[in-house]
């Protein structure tokens, strides 16, 4: 007999020609139509994730068989035509430091601009040092350059905390083969996300957690490591709060969880929250300010002008944008501890401002450099 008869058949047999087991199963079409639901849901929340259109969506899922992972590792790679990250040189250690990422030619303006400054990657158990920053992953010009300039970065600065957002796999993938002298901890794996990164001579991580953000759209979340730094309990957090003028109540909502969870910590444990807040002025005096006993480094210090704008297109060309915008969306808060040592901010600094080689900055943000005091 022909199966492929008989399969005819069934297929065009009326539902009193069923028999009951097959009457309880979907019908080809029904199925059909439910595959064709799931796959524009998946389309939906793929567009959603990347900032692409629809058709960019179906495209990217289509040739990754409809795996959601997949299609966004896919769209996240940097162009075929950029060599792959995988493929780049491997740099020679720079001991006590993060591996130098970077050949001479990339980081030729930053290494003169630091060694101008008189910085120094010796450890001293008096300071303690932090960077955070929005290194634009999703913005795939140039790419290559751009993770081997922020990098760079990291390697003469030699800071002994880390927060970034906007981190995708590749970039990802390419700290941890690199970044030896450091632990990293991922807010996620999938799409873009955050990452912390302490250096192991220096910081001992004790645990790790992450808080989602239960009606966040773009993927956002808190992420938390409690360590231990020169003999004082630290907990760093990081986040990457909802972004755009028009998730202000979102963005809300997520900064009073960060608070809340800040507050949760044991009062003998310093706490640090860095990371691109999104915020406005007006969206934080809203919102009543912060707790008395959470301060935002940047006021604490005297407000310095010259790192008050850390998206600012009026001299960060990255975007080409053609309006001109000067915000402070990346922010610092710390809560000190109630007793025993205490880690205060010393000093606060932009980083990023040279252009590359490529032309372009590492990232449409300016990274926030801050120094802290350690008293025992």
């Amino acid at each position: 007999m022909d199966v492929g008869i008989v399969a005819q058949g069934v297929e065009q047999a009326t539902p009193e020609e069923r028999t009951p087991e097959q009457q309880l199963q979907p019908s080809k079409e029904e199925e059909e139509k439910e595959e064709e639901k799931r796959r524009k849901l998946l389309c939906l929340e793929f567009a959603s994730i990347s900032g692409s259109d629809l058709a960019v969506a179906q495209c990217y899922l289509a040739e990754n068989d409809w795996d959601m992972q997949r299609a966004l590792n896919s769209y996240f790679e940097p162009p075929l035509e950029e060599q792959p990250m995988d493929a780049m040189p491997e740099p020679l250690p720079v001991e006590g430091t993060l591996i130098d990422l970077t050949d001479d030619s990339t980081a030729g303006k930053v290494s003169a601009a630091v060694k101008e400054a008189g910085l120094s990657s010796k450890e001293d158990d008096s300071t303690f040092s932090l960077i955070t920053w929005n290194i634009d992953g999703l913005d795939l010009q140039n790419l290559q350059d751009r993770a081997r300039g922020v990098c760079s970065y990291l390697a003469l600065y030699s800071p002994d905390v880390v927060f970034l957002q906007e981190v995708i796999p590749p970039v990802l993938s390419y700290l941890q083969k690199r970044a030896v002298s450091y632990t990293i901890i991922p807010g996620n794996t999938d799409g873009y996300f955050t990452a912390i990164m302490v250096k192991k001579s220096r910081v001992r991580v004790l645990k790790e957690e992450i808080t989602p953000f239960p009606t966040t759209s773009m993927m956002r979340n808190l992420l938390a490591v409690h360590a231990t730094i020169s003999g004082n309990d630290l907990c760093l957090m990081t986040s990457h709060l909802e972004s755009t003028k028009g998730h202000s109540e979102e963005r809300l909502n997520q900064l009073k969880r960060v608070l809340a969870k800040m507050t949760e910590v044991p009062e003998s444990t310093t706490v640090i929250f860095g990371g691109d807040t999104n915020l406005r002025d007006k969206e934080v005096a809203k919102f009543g300010g912060l707790p008395d006993n959470i301060l935002d480094v940047w006021e604490f210090l005297g407000k310095p002008e010259h790192c008050r704008y850390t998206w600012d297109t009026s001299q960060n060309t990255n975007l080409d944008a053609r309006y001109k915008c000067r915000l402070r969306f990346d922010r610092l808060f710390l809560r000190a501890a109630s007793a025993g040592g205490q880690i205060v901010p010393k000093s606060l600094d932009l980083i990023g401002l040279e252009k590359l080689d490529c032309g372009r900055f590492p990232s449409d943000h300016w990274g926030l450099l801050c120094n802290f005091d350690v008293v025992l």
